[in-house]
């Protein structure tokens, strides 16, 4: 297939900022029967940016809540640093949760797209230095009132409607996500879901709007003292690449 014909295709599919959506160039290689490199390699010899980049590194889709079932999928494919292959990401997309999901997890759990296959950034150079932070609320017992372990299983609840599915994506019994959950409302002192049943095991199990805020809290608070810890540490061990 002549180059030029293609070229003049990529350059008629252009967005209105005049840069080639990520997921139209897929498309161009798929419509022209070409590897996705190939049509990186032209964009970049003609000076014709990619913009939006599916698994949402760059550009302007939209987003939901990261899913807890993705990361779960994620996982096994991370390298040490927290990151995937551009390919596994979008496989993984394809087969079973959508780039959408996909690109939120990768938002929302802070993994890093590395290998781009359009070429569109390259892998960081150097040695990176990276503060590390957990948080946990315990009372004076040591017993936990709300942290990112436990707490998994609300999250699972409220994106299945069911503790049976959560304790399925979570990879424990019924009875142990039972215990989980008997152990969080104990704690913490406080009704965080409602059950409806049925005449099966479970018709369903939703969250209760003090769960949903203290969820949303915790995760303010989470941020609030990550970028704190980065900023200082910032501010103690990497002063002097300042001067």
């Amino acid at each position: 297939m002549d180059d030029k014909k293609i070229l003049s295709y990529m350059k008629e599919m252009l967005n209105s900022n005049e840069k080639l959506d990520c997921g139209t160039a897929f498309k161009i290689a798929k419509k022209f029967s070409k590897n996705i490199e190939e049509i990186g390699k032209l964009a970049n010899e003609n000076n014709i940016r990619i913009d939006n980049c599916e698994l949402g590194q760059f550009g302007h889709l939209d987003f939901e809540k990261g899913k807890i079932e993705v990361l779960k999928e994620l996982e096994p494919k991370l390298d040490h640093k927290r990151r995937i292959f551009c390919e596994e990401a979008r496989e993984i997309a394809q087969k079973s949760c959508g780039l959408k999901s996909m690109r939120s997890a990768l938002k929302a759990y802070k993994i890093d797209v590395k290998y781009c296959k359009l070429g569109c950034f390259k892998e960081k150079k150097g040695k990176q230095f990276v503060i590390r932070t957990k948080t946990w609320i315990e009372n004076s017992d040591g017993d936990l009132l709300f942290g990112k372990g436990k707490t998994e299983l609300l999250e699972l609840i409220g994106q299945t409607g069911s503790l049976l599915h959560a304790s399925k994506l979570m990879g424990i019994n019924y009875k142990k996500a039972w215990m989980h959950l008997q152990v969080l409302q104990k704690n913490s002192q406080e009704i965080l879901v409602s059950t409806r049943q049925g005449r099966s095991k479970e018709s369903g199990t939703k969250l209760t709007p003090r769960a949903i805020e203290l969820m949303e809290n915790f995760a303010i608070l989470q941020k609030d003292i990550e970028e704190y810890a980065n900023k200082r540490f910032k501010e103690l061990f990497l002063k002097h690449k300042k001067n």
